[in-house]
């Protein structure tokens, strides 16, 4: 929103401050300016001169010769204006003047252009006379300045007076960023009570006065509305005998500052009470109201409506309407219709002031394709008792402008209005929140400086209906810290029970995995949720595999992203294939990432979502590798037992004799292995690959993070090794598991050395050697102990066929 500073001095007549205190001082109080630009920049010593005499330039058919009356002297100034004549009065540079740019249209100098006096063709030239684009402005700010050519000044203008005054060009226009919450902020006196507010000053609201005649309004138009949940509220206002002309300087100048293009005394009144008050107006011309009615209703689907644009729009019945007896005529907080529109010929004109819904607002504008600077101010909420307020000042301007007669009374069609709003006076918790020692007293004055009324005798604070942000405790805290000035407010402690923030018990286990991912040398990576349904013939999935069995999307990007995933490697395979084809070598990659599995197919309910860890690797290692950033992962985590492992897993995409479940008290938490051959061939994946996926909700229900202290051990430990001879069949872990169930408490340490097979040993069998380490926490080992304890170890191993070797 723009605002001209003479037009907020126009309320705020106290004002004084230069455009940077203005500035500064509006965005600290929360009226955030955006920038300001000064309409009189690098314009000096331009004053208005008389044309007294023209001749002809002697050498030049182009140029003219010019005796200029400037008020305390002649100056003789050579121009090639065609426009000119003698008696005109214009704007003139004198020599060491300056002006803004010129008829180029293009950027203005930042210095502007400095005038010299000097010689056009051989003949002096004194100075030199402006066109309105040499001083900075254009014919949208000033419509009746000629297309080519100098600018003309009224015949009773003074000679000799300051140009740039008599045009208002000094003068400074604000560009503030309002936030949506504050709708009467999006007005000129909304701008100008915060600013009345911020600086201390009385704010003098226009006062609204209407005559009318002795006629009664209702017997011209008649209103309807037929969807009191899409308007809350319609006035309108008649007035005849229309003049049109051009409205007066002023006006033209406030509208132009504001961005919007003068047209004539009834459009521009239009324009200038919503811009003044924030609530958009509509003129109809009477005469082409069938019935002399209006009625308020929603469109019919299929409709199409012609608008003051001139463009054909599709209606739907979502769209709110304006209507007379006969057709539509307006498209309701959004534009008129071609219909309708006011023309140099109209008589009586209706006036309409009225209060939409906002959100249905918004979405009409979007759903005919036509935004405009009503429907940005009704789709945040209007103050309905507003639009009372705004179109009685359209009716005052017309009176006091001479545009016509305004009819007497109002048509005035509403639902009951809400009733103010009313909170709890309480300093000792404003101040609480604040961190703030500000009296009540002060909190007064300033609720005073808004508008915002005291009643001592319930204790409470009435908000005015246009401060539909202030709700609550929190909002007059906050208005009490704008206006007593944030910079004044001293750093405190927070107060009250402070909570430690820390991760949730989820999100550390995900941490933990990174963690150790990263400790062992594997990179994070994120792949795509969306996959193809190729991934599973390229994974060997069996046809009838429940993985197979997917969510698909609606609305794909293609088929290549048409499903969500259920298993994580294809991603994980795609991502190492690619490193391993750019030549990239001992590459470590894991993921965290969501698969979805649907509870049914057709899916009628939300997919079970559950985080994966996966991690995959190429080069450097092997399966055992692998092996051991699990244990390392799921030890850190409070998984104190060792997992088994079930090489019986049965993944299709996994080497079959090189793969296992990961078990963990009897549940899979997950599977490791190295990737089918096949597979990686599909993927392009010319080497081994290793990986692993552990399903962290299931992962989640065994861990823990309390941890308990131990104590340096006091007593020495005793080791003793052991070298046996295997069944092939048997695995390390049923060997490992045997030895921690006949150890008992004194088991400190078992380490895996030595895993042989060769000719030494006899077919179907494997030499495994383990070091064991025991030691009590109360009293030193004796022999005994140990031997009773190998004892029990080595007729559990002969239990399972298991020799010792010789």
């Amino acid at each position: 929103m723009n605002t001209a500073l003479s037009w907020i001095k126009a309320y705020v007549p106290e004002l004084n401050c230069t455009d940077q205190e203005y500035c500064d001082a509006m965005t600290l109080s929360g009226t955030k300016v955006e920038g300001y630009e000064r309409l009189d920049k690098n314009l000096e010593k331009i004053v208005v001169g008389q044309i007294d005499k023209i001749e002809k330039h002697p050498d030049a058919d182009k140029l003219i010769v010019c005796q200029v009356n400037i008020g305390t002297e002649s100056v003789q100034i050579v121009t090639g204006a065609p426009n000119v004549k003698e008696g005109d009065k214009v704007p003139v540079v004198l020599d060491g003047g300056k002006v803004a740019g010129g008829h180029d249209g293009g950027p203005m100098p930042e210095a502007g252009i400095e005038i010299k006096a000097g010689k056009l063709r051989g003949i002096p030239s004194n100075g030199m006379m402006c066109s309105i684009e040499e001083l900075g402005s254009s014919k949208d700010m000033y419509p009746e300045a000629p297309e080519y050519g100098i600018y003309i000044f009224p015949e009773d203008t003074k000679v000799g007076a300051d140009a740039i005054e008599v045009l208002g060009l000094h003068d400074t226009v604000f560009e503030y960023e309002i936030t949506s919450n504050r709708v009467d902020c999006y007005s000129v006196i909304g701008v100008a009570r915060e600013a009345a507010a911020t600086f201390g000053k009385e704010f003098k609201a226009p006062v609204v006065t209407v005559n009318g005649n002795d006629e009664d309004v209702n017997d011209y138009i008649k209103v309807r509305v037929d969807d009191p949940d899409l308007c809350t509220r319609y006035c309108a206002r008649v007035v005849k005998n229309i003049k049109i002309a051009p409205s007066p300087k002023w006006m033209q100048t406030r509208l132009a500052a504001s961005g919007i293009r003068p047209i004539n005394n009834l459009v521009d009144i239009t324009n200038y009470v919503m811009e003044e008050y924030g609530q958009p107006m509509h003129a109809f011309d009477l005469d082409t109201v069938a019935g002399r009615q209006i009625i308020v209703r929603r469109a019919k689907d299929g409709d199409e409506f012609q608008t003051l644009d001139g463009q054909m729009r599709k209606m739907d019945s979502d769209v709110l309407m304006i209507c007379d007896a006969e057709k539509e005529i307006g498209i309701a907080g959004i534009m008129g219709g071609e219909n309708s529109k006011i023309t140099d010929d109209v008589k009586t004109v209706l006036f309409e002031a009225a209060v939409f819904n906002g959100p249905n607002i918004r979405k009409s504008a979007k759903r005919v394709g036509l935004r405009t600077d009503a429907s940005g101010k009704f789709e945040k909420g209007l103050d309905e008792r507003n639009a009372e307020a705004a179109i009685n000042r359209a009716c005052q301007l017309i009176e006091e402008l001479g545009c016509g007669e305004v009819v007497g009374g109002m048509v005035d069609v509403k639902e009951p209005l809400k009733p103010l709003v009313e909170l709890p006076f309480e300093p000792e918790r404003y101040n609480a929140l604040l961190g703030t020692d500000i009296s009540a007293n002060d909190m007064l004055k300033i609720f005073e400086k808004i508008e915002l009324q005291y009643n001592e005798d319930a204790n409470t604070i009435t908000i005015p209906s246009f401060r539909q942000d202030l709700l609550g405790r929190a909002d007059l805290a906050e208005e009490v810290a704008r206006f007593y000035g944030y910079d004044k407010i001293p750093t405190t402690l927070p107060s009250g029970e402070a909570t430690t923030g820390k991760l949730s018990y989820k999100l550390r286990i995900e941490q933990k995995a990174r963690d150790i991912a990263e400790y062992c040398g594997f990179s994070q990576g994120m792949c795509y949720s969306f996959e193809s349904p190729k991934v599973f013939d390229k994974l060997l999935l069996p046809a009838d595999d429940e993985l197979r069995k997917t969510v698909t999307i609606s609305n794909p990007l293609g088929e290549d992203f048409s499903v969500m995933r259920t298993i994580s490697l294809n991603g994980m395979l795609t991502s190492l294939a690619t490193n391993y084809n750019r030549r990239n070598k001992d590459v470590k990659l894991y993921e965290l990432g969501n698969i979805y599995l649907p509870k049914s197919v057709p899916v009628t309910e939300l997919p079970d979502e559950r985080m994966q860890f996966t991690l995959g690797f190429y080069g450097e290692g092997d399966f055992f590798t692998m092996k051991g950033v699990i244990e390392e992962f799921l030890d850190c985590i409070g998984m104190k037992k060792l997992p088994e492992y079930d090489p019986k897993a049965g993944r299709s995409f996994l080497h079959p004799g090189r793969q296992a479940n990961i078990v963990y008290e009897g549940t899979v938490i997950g599977y490791l292995g190295e990737v089918h051959p096949e597979v990686c061939d599909n993927y392009d994946l010319g080497t081994r690959a290793y990986v692993a996926v552990l399903d962290m909700p299931v992962i989640e229900g065994f861990t823990t993070f309390d941890r308990k202290y131990v104590g340096i051990a006091k007593f020495p430990a005793v080791k003793r090794d052991i070298s046996m001879v295997v069944p092939k069949e048997i695995l390390v872990g049923q060997i490992e598991a045997m030895i921690r169930q006949r150890s008992g408490k004194i088991l400190e340490n078992l380490e895996l050395f030595d895993v042989y097979e060769g000719d030494q040993i006899k077919e179907g069998f494997k030499s495994v050697a383990y070091s064991v380490t025991f030691r009590a926490n109360d009293r030193t080992l004796e022999e005994n102990d140990i031997t009773a304890v190998m004892k029990k170890i080595l007729n559990g191993l002969s239990g399972m066929g298991i020799e010792l070797r010789q």
